[in-house]
């Protein structure tokens, strides 16, 4: 026979302390069930390309049948050593990088090195270096990036002496900008203030020692 069992449920301004943290960890273990880091891409996405930067793309089925194509950038994080973040692309000279840069993100040093140095080397080589940008191993960090760089002369002139080590830790830097955006984010989202906003807002409820209950 089927019984009845009542029990008592609490929001999560209703718990303990104790509790509360325990309901906060739940959250935290599978509440990040979206693509939380949407955002940051779209914005990294905008600075690649003014950076002159173009993504390769991968298929990405749907869960309701189809597919997509979306670009070729992977992170892993945030606990372990070789966590981080690369991606896959071509690179060749961006049209006033630099200024574009300062006008999107006009706090952003770390982004206006990096349109600084691959302009410049662009500069002492007549705009005509470019390179293909792969990723290689099992990990996604800056340094799972296979750079090559080329200079596209009509006249097979060589690289400057530099060219080839500039571009190559500028793209790597920029690998290293998205995974502090990443890990910024995530710290933001899962933040105490932030999981509590959430929690309550979808009206999840809990036993009286924090586990999810409903």
């Amino acid at each position: 026979m089927p019984e009845i069992i009542e029990t008592t449920v609490y929001g999560l301004n209703e718990l303990s302390d104790t509790a509360k943290n325990t309901a906060r960890a739940w959250y935290r273990e599978g509440g990040f069930d979206y693509d939380w880091y949407d955002a940051v891409y779209e914005d990294f996405q905008r600075i690649a390309e003014i950076l002159g930067i173009r993504f390769k793309t991968r298929t990405a089925h749907l869960m309701g049948g189809g597919s997509r194509q979306e670009p070729c950038i992977w992170f892993r994080g945030f606990w372990s050593q070789g966590d981080g973040a690369c991606w896959e692309g071509f690179y060749s000279y961006g049209k006033n990088a630099s200024a574009a840069i300062r006008a999107y993100a006009p706090q952003d040093g770390m982004l206006h090195g990096i349109a600084d140095a691959l302009q410049d080397a662009q500069r002492r080589n007549f705009y005509q270096l470019r390179a293909d940008v792969g990723h290689r191993g099992h990990y996604y960090h800056e340094y799972c990036m296979e750079i090559s760089v080329e200079r596209a002369s009509p006249n097979w002139q060589d690289m400057t002496a530099d060219a080839e080590d500039v571009v190559t830790e500028a793209l790597r830097d920029l690998a290293r900008w998205l995974y502090r955006q990443l890990e910024r984010e995530y710290d933001y989202l899962s933040s105490d203030e932030v999981v509590d906003e959430t929690i309550l807002a979808n009206g999840y409820t809990f036993t009286e020692i924090g586990g999810r209950f409903g």
